[in-house]
């Protein structure tokens, strides 16, 4: 038998069950054709070296399987009729495999590792997303408190203001009433000594007709 290696890119917003449902329709045309799938590789989403249907990147997954060619023109018709399948290409890589067997278990091998990976790959990512949730949780908390106690200082501010106004207005009526009492002993002063003045004119007028009238009589 010979060895293939088909190429697939899926478009990179196809969920993992959407593309694990195009595997499972390559896988069972295989085995209907009597070919061989030995391992499928998810090679992750690559940048695309030329735009494809507006898509600038591509989720590229290595499928190898071991057939005489009677598959390969089923398989392409599969992914042709897909939508979500940007590009394929079916390429030989071994002209004649003789032990089917151990390249099978050899597949097997390396499959399981590749999976092993993927899962210490998932279980990272996993902890850095917890690891950015909680940086972001412990920031909110901050930024609410500081914004708390912002909010408390601007209160005491605002208090401190208004009872200064206050104090302001209290001492004004105080000078007010000040003011009042100094001008009023002023007035006093004046009208007394008003009252003497007048008192001195009467006397003098007094005086005055007083003799007047001794000349008269002399």
């Amino acid at each position: 038998m010979r060895e293939y290696e088909l190429t697939v890119i899926i478009q990179p917003e196809i969920s993992e069950e959407g593309s694990a449902a195009i595997f499972e329709r390559l896988d069972e045309s295989m085995a209907s054709q009597g070919a061989i799938r030995l391992l499928c590789d998810d090679l992750g989403k690559r940048k695309l070296a030329y735009e494809i249907s507006r898509f600038h990147k591509g989720h590229y997954y290595l499928v190898s399987f071991l057939d005489e060619g009677a598959a390969i023109p089923e398989l392409e018709r599969l992914l042709r009729l897909d939508e979500s399948v940007l590009r394929f290409l079916t390429v030989k890589v071994n002209d004649l495999v003789t032990d089917v067997e151990g390249r099978r278990a050899e597949a097997k091998d390396k499959e399981i590792e590749l999976q092993r990976r993927a899962d210490e790959k998932a279980a990272r990512e996993a902890e850095e997303a917890a690891s950015r949730a909680e940086s972001e949780r412990v920031a909110a908390e901050e930024a609410a408190a500081k914004a708390a106690a912002d909010a408390e200082a601007a209160a005491e501010s605002a208090a401190a203001t208004a009872d200064g106004d206050g104090d302001a207005d209290g001492d004004g009526d105080e000078e007010a009433a000040t003011d009042s009492g100094e001008e009023a002993p002023a007035s006093a002063e004046g009208e007394a000594s008003g009252d003497s003045s007048d008192e001195a004119a009467t006397a003098t007028a007094t005086a005055d007709a007083a003799e007047t009238k001794k000349g008269d009589e002399s």
